[in-house]
């Protein structure tokens, strides 16, 4: 499918997307939607391989990806698309609704997952919100996702890892930190914080920063180790 060029005006914040998918009919409508809803399909792929292949040169900040796709897995895909700069951030679009899917993709680095069975604008709903770092799950699994982050923290430390210097958050990102182990959105952050949503991220690829991690699974995981899921 060829690469369509959004009708937006030029205030408007468009959406770089890539949609990888080996049903042609499927990918293709897809695209299409994406396109229509004022997006830039940048990239489409049919393969684990020829994603990993186009990712760089495509610059997408999303990547709706399938799971069940020819040569490469989806989940090796997405591990593999983390390790790119800029990174994108992963909306898995999968038919399975498997608990062990779903866990597996987001230990793989997936920002959401969504059942193909999710309608026309939840899809469109879910690239928006995926694209500014908010997750993203069909209903019923985002409680499947919180507990596994909390089951992980739970497993004790490897006997010989090394404890670094605890980082120097400020106040602020504590807070932030916070309500992001509790499960909530960038939007609910900001609206519970009384700030903007772009301070909200902000706070968070700041403490990425200085904890020195790569995306909100771990982000959530170190929170709860350090249990600041816990009520205050």
């Amino acid at each position: 499918m060829a690469e369509r060029e959004p009708d937006v005006t030029a205030d408007q914040q468009v959406i770089r997307v890539m949609v990888v998918d080996d049903h042609p009919m499927w990918r293709e409508a897809v695209a299409r939607d994406l396109a229509d809803a004022g997006c830039h399909v940048v990239a489409t792929a049919g393969d684990g391989r020829e994603a990993v292949r186009r990712a760089p040169a495509a610059a997408a900040q999303v990547v709706v990806l399938d799971l069940n796709l020819p040569d490469l897995p989806g989940v090796e895909v997405c591990r593999q698309l983390m390790a790119h700069q800029p990174t994108p951030r992963v909306l898995v679009l999968s038919a399975s609704g498997e608990h062990a899917d779903v866990l597996e993709a987001v230990k793989s680095g997936a920002t959401g997952y969504l059942v193909k069975s999710a309608s026309r604008e939840e899809l469109l709903d879910a690239v928006r919100r995926t694209a500014v770092g908010d997750p993203v799950f069909t209903p019923g699994l985002a409680g499947l996702v919180l507990g596994e982050y909390r089951r992980l923290a739970a497993e004790p430390a490897p006997t010989d890892a090394r404890t670094p210097a605890a980082p120097q958050l400020t106040e602020r990102e504590t807070e932030v930190l916070r309500l992001v182990a509790k499960g909530l959105s960038y939007k609910q952050i900001a609206d519970r914080l009384v700030l903007s949503h772009r301070t909200v991220q902000n706070h968070v690829q700041n403490t990425l920063g200085k904890l020195q991690l790569h995306n909100r699974v771990e982000l959530v995981r170190y929170a709860i180790e350090s249990g600041l899921d816990e009520e205050q």
